[in-house]
């Protein structure tokens, strides 16, 4: 049952969770197990000691870890106190992490120390970051750039934000901020999408309604804890039903079903192209014999009922985003193949409209507009750029940038993206923040970026180079120059070298020339090079 909206926020959901059943497992790693009474207590000495540290409510913290308890940990005690989590994408590095800790305008960050070098790289170009908290899980901070950052911000061991007495002050209200989760920046700069205590609980909520959680499932999605899926749509799930959620480092098609069947788990979530990996992995005999009920597969693979045959489980799907949750379920009876589900009509209004507004008919293409039904359950807007905002909710109403069709049954299928995004292997990928980089590279004039399509990756990165007069590209070389500026998944995997681009008499690159060209001899293609990025 939904919980009643004065009481939509995570240290309250956690405190019933902990009354009702206080020495049930909440959180499972490979190595722990951790009930809810334990997250509530350690993450009561972090918010205390965090208040300690100087953090107060209404604060951004970034956090840069990777999938371990010590990042629920985090993200629980800065919500106890009523401060706004930055969850940060792991690969990021260069100027566009850059621009993203300065947006967030936190001085705080909570940081693995292995990810000191993407800090240390731009640390000249941060004006308000001043304290390091540095994790480490082996507690030797002995890595060579602790030393030299403590020359530039004050750092502070993970483990002394505990404190020996939990946080006992009053929880943030439902309508506080809880996060600001930054986009992957599809038509220009990452957005930080601000999420309300009320927003976050109604994306979880949704997911416990998709997958029917129960107080006896074990959950587990390998998704990264950075990312909304990840963090609300299982952790914070799992909390609402009372359920068990498993985590992972990362994904692996060949160690899923081992770790499905080593942890008993009932339920998962599969993002991207988490479904055509798992589905084109050989065939087993015991391909069935698993614990699996039910899948939440968004999007649908076309093989969707063969999967459901092969691995003995029931699946249903979705249609959402950061600002608006997640307005269509399907529910497990699929209509089809092809749909993201019907809307929850008592929480959205959905509109299918052209580029003027006007709602076409059924059967018709267009973007999507939301709105909601009921207060607090989508985004109060961009973080620190009201004139996005004013943008994105023309005329009331939250343009996606997603085109949909409805059919005359009122099932939803997703058509295309509006916006100039690349998607590979489950990441939302910026084609502006890769040709700002590309162009950075002595010998590129300017350049297009677009994606190609890929059976098991979504799309793959294919980058259009125009030289400067006299110059060639020697192309592993211009690899390693763009590889630390940008997160593995964003450098380029085919490159195509050509005379001029295609421009409109305004001077606008004309993309949807370039897409009708495709791969061919002359083009270059990284993985057959044989060159390895690093992740």
């Amino acid at each position: 049952m939904i919980d009643k909206l004065e009481h939509r926020d995570l240290a309250s959901v956690l405190r019933r969770r902990v009354n009702h059943c206080p020495d049930k497992p909440w959180i499972v790693t490979a190595e722990s197990s951790y009930s809810y009474r334990q997250m509530d207590q350690l993450s009561g000495r972090l918010a205390q000691g965090m208040i300690n540290q100087g953090i107060k409510f209404g604060d951004t913290v970034l956090i840069i870890l990777p999938n371990i308890e010590e990042f629920i940990l985090t993200w629980c005690g800065l919500s106890k106190i009523g401060a706004i989590e930055v969850p940060v994408n792991v690969h990021n590095r260069g100027n566009p992490l850059s621009y993203l800790i300065n947006d967030s305008l936190a001085r705080f960050m909570i940081i693995d120390v292995e990810y000191l070098d993407r800090i240390e790289s731009i640390k000249d170009s941060l004006s308000n970051l001043g304290t390091l908290i540095l994790y480490d899980k082996n507690r030797l901070f002995d890595h060579p750039l602790v030393a030299k950052l403590s020359n530039s911000h004050k750092v502070i061991q993970f483990d002394q934000l505990y404190a020996d007495e939990m946080y006992s002050g009053p929880a943030p209200e439902y309508h506080n901020l809880m996060g600001v989760l930054y986009t992957s920046g599809t038509t220009g700069p990452s957005k930080g999408v601000t999420m309300s205590h009320a927003h976050a609980y109604e994306y979880a909520f949704g997911v416990t309604e998709m997958l029917e959680l129960e107080e006896s499932d074990i959950y587990c999605a390998p998704l990264p804890l950075f990312h909304i899926a990840g963090q609300f749509a299982t952790i914070y799930a799992s909390c609402i039903a009372a359920a068990t959620a498993v985590i992972s480092d990362t994904f692996s098609a060949k160690r899923f079903w081992t770790d499905i069947r080593h942890h008993n788990v009932t339920c998962t979530f599969l993002l991207g192209a988490m479904g055509s990996f798992l589905y084109r992995q050989p065939v087993n005999a015991d391909d069935a014999d698993n614990t699996l009920d039910r899948v939440l597969l968004v999007p649908l693979i076309p093989e969707v009922e063969d999967f459901k045959k092969r691995f003995d489980c029931r699946v249903s799907t979705t249609w959402g985003g950061t600002e608006m949750n997640c307005p269509t379920q399907s529910g497990f009876e699929l209509a089809n193949i092809k749909t993201c589900g019907k809307l929850v009509s008592d929480r959205y209004e959905i509109r299918i409209v052209d580029e003027m507004d006007i709602e076409v008919p059924n059967g018709t293409p267009g973007e999507a507009l939301v709105r909601a039904r009921t207060p607090w359950i989508l985004t109060n807007g961009y973080w620190n750029h009201p004139e996005w905002t004013t943008k994105a909710w023309r005329n009331l109403w939250y343009h996606t940038g997603d085109m949909l069709m409805r059919d005359d049954e009122g099932n939803y299928y997703f058509v295309d993206r509006t916006k100039d995004a690349i998607r590979r292997r489950g990441e939302n990928i910026s084609s502006m923040e890769v040709e700002n980089e590309i162009n950075s590279h002595p010998a590129v004039l300017e350049c297009a970026v677009i994606p190609v399509e890929a059976s098991e990756s979504e799309q793959e990165v294919r980058a259009i180079i125009v030289l400067k007069e006299g110059k060639t590209l020697d192309h592993e070389e211009f690899i390693r120059f763009i590889e630390p500026r940008m997160a593995y998944f964003m450098v380029p995997r085919y490159i195509d070298l050509i005379d001029a681009l295609p421009k409109t008499p305004t001077g606008k690159i004309q993309k949807f020339v370039l897409k009708e060209h495709d791969i061919n001899n002359s083009t270059w293609d990284r993985e057959a090079a044989g060159i390895k990025l690093t992740k």
